[in-house]
């Protein structure tokens, strides 16, 4: 599979928000996770890196 998890990445350090990530796509000003069970996180981000080989997708603020 090629799901990967999501780090949201802060001063204190990252923080892992989201596991099973299939999708991701913006909604105006919001990121919109995707799991493979259909679940959905929003939340005002941006992509700050996606790392394939280690499937974390690190997000920012």
């Amino acid at each position: 599979m090629c799901e990967a998890h999501a780090y949201l990445v802060t001063e204190q350090g990252q923080e892992k928000i989201m596991e099973n990530v299939v999708h991701i796509s913006y909604d105006g000003d919001d990121l919109v996770l995707a799991d493979l069970f259909g679940d959905e996180m929003r939340l005002e981000a941006r992509i700050r890196e996606i790392a394939l080989i280690e499937h974390k997708i690190y997000l920012e603020k």
